[in-house]
């Protein structure tokens, strides 16, 4: 193997060497997969770069031979042994990971002063659970949320979306009900949100769609909302914990804490509180909360690693709209992979998603800065149908039933900041959102 031979330890003998032709190759992420490089095809080209013939003709006049291109077979299963395989373990001491100008990662051997695409630490994979790296296969950036709901048929599930009256809520909401869920617009502003139902009924007018209250930034609101869906008497399948608020200036909600972070996280995790006996009932059901890879540039634990109050929902004084967001984003992680373990027991997963870089949608229209960065970057965004795509497919793909825990990009698996798998962090973050719901609703009593 390639990967032996380059880190000393090349083994003829053994079961893992690939057959002539094949490669192991890595992700970005640590899934190992196995390239066939292509058989080189001749193209016979004939005089003035026109083509002849796929084969070469029986005359012996001069011909031009150019090699025909053949797209590579890949798959994550070793051609030999059958096996699926991932990385394990730190880089070797003296190696570091960088990525170049066009994205592909590569590595620096600072000791011996060599760079190499190949990851030294495939010489020391180890096999893992085949069902995990399929994401990869099917889909990527560019897939739409339709495309991953694509002859699926959603009849008798629920699905309850909140913030769905625009942006990538909205596609989400729309793509399961045109795919014959029952789906709940859960929204704070209700002529939006009827709006939007209005929008999916016109393109399919048997979609089963309604709007409900809900203001996150209001704990009430969120418990008038949870008696209200439970008078229902229907069952959960999935919520989507989709609405956000960013660059909003500071400000105290009704139940004395900062607006972004109750809305982005402590909102959402006294909805799910609340909605939990339903979720479990209608096992098997899904979580999917909207994270950001913004979650990688903060912190929320003060210098002894405790988790810091005043750095989730801080004064006027220590305030900066990004910062806020940022932390919010890594809360909804920390709260996706504690729910997980509390509810998987009991046939509920969880999952945080990414959604996409930079995409153009209203959620940046309280600062004009903002609406600049966003108006310059959208050419090069997701699409709001593309947006959405990573939220649906944690919430339908079939080869994620049952798994959970995890932290996805672009349809795909990857591994969030150090901070966000801190279990410890994420216990915390959870007694400390329940005393904080505790205490907002006692405020408001009195």
């Amino acid at each position: 193997m390639a990967a032996l031979r380059y880190a000393g330890l090349d083994d003829t003998d053994s079961e893992d060497e690939l057959p002539p032709g094949w490669e192991q190759r890595s992700t970005k992420d640590g899934w190992v997969y196995y390239a066939k490089r292509p058989k080189t095809k001749m193209l016979v080209v004939r005089g003035f770069n026109r083509l002849i013939s796929l084969h070469l003709p029986e005359q012996k006049e001069r011909e031009d031979i150019v090699p025909g291109h053949t797209e590579e077979k890949t798959q994550w299963e070793h051609p030999k042994t059958g096996k699926r395989k991932r990385i394990a373990g730190d880089l070797p001491y003296g190696w570091e990971q960088e990525t170049d100008d066009n994205g592909q990662v590569f590595f620096v051997d600072h000791i011996n002063k060599r760079t190499t695409y190949l990851d030294p630490r495939l010489a020391f994979t180890v096999d893992d659970n085949p069902t995990k790296p399929t994401a990869r296969q099917k889909y990527d950036g560019s897939t739409t949320a339709m495309e991953i709901l694509q002859g699926r048929d959603f009849s008798g599930k629920v699905v309850i979306v909140t913030g769905a009256n625009s942006g990538i809520g909205f596609e989400t909401a729309k793509s399961f009900a045109l795919h014959g869920a029952h789906v709940i617009l859960a929204c704070r502003n209700m002529a939006r949100a009827n709006e939007a139902v209005l929008r999916i009924l016109e393109e399919w007018h048997k979609a089963k769609v309604e709007a409900m209250t809900l203001d996150l930034a209001l704990l009430r609101s969120v418990q008038h909302f949870a008696e209200a869906f439970k008078a229902k008497n229907v069952s959960l399948h999935v919520l989507v914990c989709n609405a956000a608020a960013f660059a909003l200036p500071w400000s105290l909600t009704k139940d004395g804490l900062e607006t972004t972070f109750q809305v982005n996280h402590l909102g959402h995790f006294y909805l799910v509180q609340l909605l939990q006996d339903v979720l479990c009932r209608s096992a098997p059901a899904r979580v999917v909360v909207v994270s950001s890879e913004s979650h990688r540039f903060t912190d929320i634990s003060d210098s002894s690693g405790k988790l810091d109050l005043s750095r989730l929902s801080p004064s006027k004084n220590d305030y900066w709209a990004m910062l806020a967001y940022n932390r919010s984003k890594l809360c909804n992680i920390l709260f996706s992979n504690e729910l997980h373990r509390r509810l998987s027991p009991r046939g509920v997963t969880s999952n945080a998603v990414h959604p996409g870089n930079m995409m153009y949608s209203a959620i940046h229209h309280n600062w004009w800065v903002y609406t600049l960065l966003f108006t310059l970057a959208r050419p090069f965004t997701k699409s709001m149908q593309q947006g959405a795509a990573t939220t649906v497919y944690c919430a339908a793909a079939p080869e994620l039933e049952g798994l959970g825990g995890m932290y996805f990009n672009n349809c795909c698996r990857c591994t969030p900041s150090s901070e966000a798998q801190n279990e410890e962090t994420a216990r915390a973050l959870w007694a400390l959102s329940e005393r904080l719901v505790q205490e907002g609703l006692g405020n408001q009593a009195s």
